[in-house]
């Protein structure tokens, strides 16, 4: 078993922390919040992820994982160090590398000599270079290991990966790292770092591709009175296809799909190639928040100015808690802008975000109190489940705005709902 620093205790990092001392390795977790670091080693985590905390747990207790405050600090016996820190986009879409920067230039004087400092954050083509001269050592060797991580099953995801991807020049690094894995059954992929960097982005640059396609299909099956649900199930039995992501909603969002969409854009640009397919996913994008806002709009007579409205789910996907780059939020902004009072509730939220003028509320009941309409945004399974009689009485109008097509509108229309869909 290897000896692993982890810079860094996001929710990459730290659930690549608590994988690698769940397979056995023991690992040194660093991060620069003294209270972050104090609730860590308790074993107290910060985020909503499924299984996160218990591997956590379960990793101290054994012996096998711990935390400290400051890069320096975690990797003075490491063989491997892992970098997981934040690499903020610019406006422009390109990436701010000086987190890592700074973590490799903490961290050189200080490493064991023949170390492999491995790049898990997402960053762009060429950085294992940035990483390499920010080290200043000719002994160590940078490895490019991306993250396929998607939230609420980001430990599942870890434990049992549709692949592995290792990008470095050195074969004999490269092969280090894979025994890394080696109590995981995967494919490997060896490959040239400049290669792994782009498969992070194009993986999910072509998911955010699937997501907008099926949002577009869905416009198109509201223009032609077909039912997006059937479409896709005719499309998804083609093995090509599949069904993976062909699920329509208000748009997609999260900490990846975004920022790495619009980071490959400017990755091409850089290199002199106009990459106008991925603008248009985008766009459709874009279009999709306001196509949401204007069924709400519409369901309601038109104005929302001074309309209030209850809206479920605010998180930018079920089971998890992150807020980050949420479809959700993005209609919200736009209802608000329009004039429309929102009462909101999520189970995983306990504030709203500062200044979007949203008011959080306890049940989904009380966001429905005295509104207009149900806006459901988020796809939750407990608002399947709620008792829709209840909902009725609470509003002003029984109507609904199902954004994620997650409630039946057989049922709601049969108890007097006005209920529209996405691409139904």
């Amino acid at each position: 078993m290897a000896r692993v620093a982890v810079v860094g205790t996001g929710y990459v990092g730290l659930t690549t922390g608590a994988c690698f001392a769940h397979l056995g390795h023991h690992v040194v977790c660093a991060d620069i919040v003294p209270e972050k670091v104090e609730r860590l080693s308790r074993g107290d985590i910060p985020i909503l992820e499924a299984g996160l905390e218990e591997l956590v747990r379960a990793g101290i207790d054994g012996g096998r994982l711990s935390f400290v405050l400051g890069a320096a600090n975690a990797v003075a016996e490491a063989e491997f160090v892992y970098l997981c820190v934040p690499t903020p986009q610019s406006a422009d879409g390109s990436a701010d590398l000086s987190y890592i920067r700074d973590a490799a230039a903490t961290i050189g004087p200080v490493l064991p000599a023949e170390c492999i400092v491995v790049n898990k954050s997402t960053v762009p083509v060429g950085s294992t270079r940035v990483v390499e001269q920010a080290l200043g050592r000719d002994d160590i060797k940078v490895v490019s290991n991306p993250e396929f991580l998607r939230e609420g099953s980001a430990v599942h995801d870890f434990m049992n990966p549709d692949r592995i991807v290792i990008g470095c020049e050195d074969p004999a690094a490269a092969g280090q790292v894979a025994r890394l894995f080696d109590r995981i059954q995967a494919p490997v992929i060896v490959t040239d770092p400049a290669s792994a960097e782009t498969i992070k982005y194009a993986s999910n640059a072509f998911l955010a591709t699937k997501v907008s396609f099926v949002n577009a299909i869905a416009n198109v099956c509201e223009a032609v009175g077909a039912d997006v649900r059937e479409v896709v199930l005719g499309m998804g039995y083609d093995k090509r296809i599949g069904f993976e992501f062909l699920k329509p909603g208000p748009g997609w969002g999260g900490s990846c799909f975004p920022k790495d969409s619009r980071a490959l854009v400017r990755i091409a640009e850089e290199a002199g190639y106009d990459f106008g397919l991925l603008r248009g996913v985008i766009d459709v994008n874009e279009e999709q928040f306001d196509r949401v806002t204007a069924k709400v709009a519409g369901i309601v007579g038109g104005s929302l100015q001074g309309v209030q409205l209850a809206v479920w789910g605010l998180t930018f996907k079920a089971r998890t808690d992150d807020l980050r780059d949420s479809p959700a939020l993005e209609v919200v902004r736009r209802l608000v802008q329009r004039g429309a009072r929102v009462k909101a509730y999520d189970p995983a939220v306990r504030q709203a975000p500062p200044g979007s003028g949203i008011e959080l509320v306890a049940d989904p009941y009380a966001a429905c109190q005295g509104s207009a309409a149900v806006v459901v945004l988020t796809e939750w399974d407990e608002f399947r489940s709620v008792d829709f009689a209840k909902v009725a009485e609470a509003l002003a109008e029984p109507r609904v705005v199902d954004a994620r097509n997650l409630l039946d509108p057989v049922a709601l229309r049969r108890r007097g709902f006005v209920y529209e869909g996405v691409g139904r």
